[in-house]
């Protein structure tokens, strides 16, 4: 048979794709919520390795591509970054087996400015593995440690030496813990109850039509005196748009590296209070009725609140230029202090949003970055720079914003630990950054272009969900030593004392869709755990951080296992706790290394459930048809009535209480109070009840797949700040709150479980 001549091209042999597919991370196969297996399709599989760079449509050409990556790989003495754990006393090392008989220097440098140096013959070293590529011999040896190093980040340099060729490499050197950060105990117990708030949706009399820090403070001052809970879980707060519809999803930011300044009290800020410019401009009669009017809404109008406050907070940063920078004070000194210690990071940022500002203005129209002119659209042109230079105030001013914006966030927390609340603020770290925001302009060298990230097929959502953001290239990632996942574990764990990962499989395995190719069509991308897991462990321990991974949807056992053994709390909710013939599981069948929620932004609340109001909402919003409204909620009916014949065996409902699920309003109360005596009693060590859910609303933060369909992420608190301690109805419902918390053990003064169930709520 004659060669193939190199014009010629063929499509890649099955085991020449499976082997390509193995090697860039595309798993085989992945088992659905039924335990269904899944295997990608070849088109799936091609899709992918191309949008990767890898020319897998060509038998010969993906051949030389796999070759060509197996041989950087053992070309390389060490790799570009080394996630090792405290202990460890060895580094793998490649080197030619022809040089076997030289030697290698190691060097450590350690963060704090410690260094060693060892010298020794590589002979000595013992082989762990052994490969042929392109007729080159190589080895993998056990180059040793220095002992005792510290947790950290470090540098590792190797020297090699045979004969008179000479060699160096280095890599960025980890050193992480085997667990995540465990408390010693709060207030000597195990377990904890919070309340979980969507900030944004806070009402009060003095806010400007939007929840803020001052009024997180207002309800942490409120749950101290009202009830034992130990944290207050908050939604996402990282910076977004504040554009309605399709940019006030805090799961969808701009950036998860910064905050969204709505959340700012401007009256608070200095500057502000000072200007008199910004005083007069706040007492005009038509800010004062818009303010009014605002908060009157029943809905948050993100660009009207956002707008009085962006013009407020200008006039505050003019006068913090005129009285603080200019005069180099000490909140000045204090201000260049914190934007060095921010670097490039916020500089990037604060570009990002001077110039989404300043295009706008001239553009009319031009609303995302990728049709800003060509020159703008790259973070490192000449443009930019130029730009960057001209208009430094205004690139200064949102570094000021987020000054401000941190300064305020660290007040509310070191409050909360003042007021005895143990952990403090619960933060939520999103997945997804919107591929036409901050981050993406900032850093697109290390996403894929071509896909999409979502998931597969369950019973939640059957034909998949496509979440329309790109995904991390983690060669990149790993080249960049991390850093990316680091400054977002470590800036969400700021001020804070928990940490939520939404989608926590992103440590694991990541779904991805090709361009041109739907939801269903996707396949699972392998994720460096090895290496992630240390790291969120070390800034877990080093932030004093406890960390919750949202493991909902299509989750393996053996995910779940390894995160049990870093010590990350599972996530649970009541909707989803059942047994493979559809019982729902008793309390203390609950893990206990887990948090229980009584719902999700995502998910109806206690109350909606029961009413089926999200069932009723997908109908309205034409995403489900009448067969399919049918069909969801005749399954509602056997939940209902599988969990009331749960909450009867429990002894949570009186003897009296029907035992079929067509339950009358005058019920309600004895019904919401199981409920919540349901998830309190979980042997979950951590649990949230949601503010929705503690004053029996009807209707959930977001429902999935809709947009302007449904006011999602614009709901507000159906009782203001200042009604919390003098309505009937809300003292009603946080004294059942607070006898649950003590009675099942998690309040922060122990209270003994007593035998009798609270009183319910009318």
């Amino acid at each position: 048979m004659r060669e193939e001549s190199p014009s010629q091209s063929s499509p890649p042999d099955d085991l020449t794709l499976q082997r390509a597919a193995a090697l860039w991370g595309v798993l085989p196969e992945y088992e659905d919520v039924m335990g269904v297996k899944h295997a990608p399709t070849r088109r799936t599989q091609i899709a992918i390795l191309k949008a990767l760079g890898v020319p897998a449509d060509d038998e010969r050409s993906l051949r030389k591509a796999i070759e060509q990556r197996l041989l950087e790989e053992w070309e390389k003495p060490v790799v570009e970054t080394l996630v090792i754990l405290e202990g460890a006393r060895e580094f793998p090392l490649h080197v030619p087996a022809a040089e076997r008989e030289g030697e290698v220097s190691v060097v450590v440098q350690c963060e704090d400015g410690w260094r060693q140096q060892r010298r020794l013959p590589l002979a000595d070293l013992r082989e762990l593995a052994r490969t042929e590529i392109r007729g080159r011999d190589f080895v993998r040896l056990a180059a040793p440690l220095p002992p005792g190093l510290p947790l950290g980040y470090h540098e590792l340099r190797v020297v090699l030496r045979a004969g008179r060729r000479r060699r160096s490499a280095r890599s960025r050197l980890i050193v992480c813990p085997h667990r995540v950060y465990e408390p010693a105990g709060l207030d000597g117990e195990r377990r904890a109850a919070g309340l979980a708030v969507s900030l944004y949706g806070l009402r009060s009399a003095r806010n400007w039509g939007c929840g803020d820090f001052t009024d997180l403070q207002a309800l942490i001052d409120w749950l101290a005196q009202e009830t034992p809970v130990s944290f207050v879980g908050l939604n996402p707060l990282h910076a977004i748009a504040n554009r309605q519809p399709y940019n006030t999803s805090p799961y969808l930011p701009s950036s998860v590296y910064y905050r969204n300044p709505i959340y700012l009290d401007v009256e608070r800020i200095e500057d502000f209070r000072r200007s008199r410019r910004a005083q007069r401009w706040f007492r005009r009669p038509e800010i004062q009725q818009e303010l009014e009017r605002l908060r009157s809404a029943d809905l948050i109008e993100y660009e009207r609140a956002w707008a009085l406050k962006l013009r407020a907070l200008k006039l505050a940063f003019v006068e913090f230029l005129r009285r603080e920078w200019r005069t180099g004070s000490a909140r000045a000194a204090e201000f260049r202090a914190w934007c060095r210690a921010e670097g490039e990071m916020l500089e990037r940022f604060a570009v990002y949003c001077a110039l989404d500002e300043w295009i706008r203005r001239r553009h009319a129209g031009v609303w995302v970055w990728p049709d800003w002119p060509a020159p703008y659209r790259d973070p490192r042109s000449r443009a930019v720079r130029e730009f960057r230079k001209k208009h430094w105030r205004s690139v200064l001013f949102y570094c000021w914003l987020q000054w401000e914006t941190d300064r305020q966030l660290a007040a509310a927390q070191t409050h909360a630990l003042q007021r005895g609340l143990t952990l403090g603020l619960y933060h939520d770290l999103a997945l997804a950054t919107d591929r036409c925001g901050a981050d993406f302009w900032a850093y697109r060298t290390l996403y894929v272009s071509g896909c999409r990230v979502g998931a597969p097929p369950d019973d939640f959502s059957p034909s998949g969900q496509d979440w329309s953001f790109p995904p991390v290239d983690v060669d990149r990632l790993r080249r960049d030593g991390y850093r990316l996942f680091i400054a977002a574990i470590r800036k969400n764990c700021a001020h804070g004392g928990a940490l939520r990962l939404d989608h926590v499989m992103r440590l694991f395995r990541l779904y991805w869709i090709p361009e041109g190719h739907t939801a269903v069509e996707g396949a699972y991308l392998r994720q460096p755990h090895e290496d992630l897991l240390p790291i969120l462990a070390l800034e877990s321990v080093r932030n004093r951080v406890v960390i919750v991974g949202e493991d909902l949807g299509t989750v393996s056992p053996e995910i779940r296992a390894e995160l049990a053994r870093w010590g990350v709390l599972g996530y649970r909710v009541p909707y989803f706790e059942k047994h493979p013939d559809g019982r729902f599981r008793r309390p203390e069948q609950y893990p206990e290394q887990s948090l229980v929620c009584s719902t999700t932004h995502d998910l109806p609340t206690l109350a909606g459930f029961w009413l089926s109001r999200d069932i009723e909402a997908r109908r309205q919003a034409r995403l489900i048809d009448e067969e399919t409204a049918r069909r969801q909620r005749a399954d509602r009916e056997a939940d209902k009535q599988r969990l009331l014949d749960l909450l009867h065996e429990l002894g949570l409902l009186p003897e009296w209480f029907p035992r079929r699920a067509e339950l009358a309003p005058e019920w309600a109360g004895e019904l919401h109070n199981a409920m919540v005596g349901l998830v309190s009693l979980s042997a979950s060590r951590l649990m949230v009840l949601t503010i929705e859910d503690l004053f029996k609303e009807t209707d959930q933060q977001n429902l999935p797949a809709s947009t302007w369909q449904y006011p999602n992420w614009r709901r507000k608190t159906r009782l203001a700040l200042e009604e919390l301690g003098s309505l009937p109805f809300a003292r009603d419902c946080t004294r059942m709150f607070r006898e649950w918390v003590r009675r099942s053990g998690r309040g922060r003064r122990p209270v003994a479980l007593a035998q009798q169930r609270p009183t319910g709520s009318e």
